[in-house]
């Protein structure tokens, strides 16, 4: 396994920033799947390097790919389901009731 060094963690830093970008996603939701106590990307990488210790670039990988697919699976989840998880919201009321007059 190779070792960590400076330059795997730029390389890691800006194919993560490339990976965000396209899937629409910022470093906060990555800090919320990563459960870092940062957004910061110096605490991401941190986070990774760990699992890179810890099982060296599969085990890198593997994470990497649970949390596109747990973003993909989100994607696909009906708007409503989102939308009913804050029943107070002001968007939320001013939608029920825009939905309430269409349908009359």
């Amino acid at each position: 396994m190779e070792q960590w060094n400076e330059q795997i963690e730029e390389e890691l830093t800006l194919q993560i920033k490339e990976w965000l970008k396209v899937q629409g996603k910022t470093q906060k939701d990555l800090k919320k799947f990563l459960n870092t106590s940062s957004d910061r990307m110096p605490v991401i990488l941190e986070t990774l390097k760990a699992e890179y210790f810890s099982g060296g670039l599969p085990r890198l990988a593997n994470v990497l790919c649970a949390i596109e697919e747990e973003w993909a699976h989100k994607k696909n989840q009906p708007l409503k389901q989102n939308i009913d998880s804050d029943p107070f919201s002001q968007l939320d009321l001013l939608l029920e009731e825009i939905k309430e007059d269409c349908s009359k």
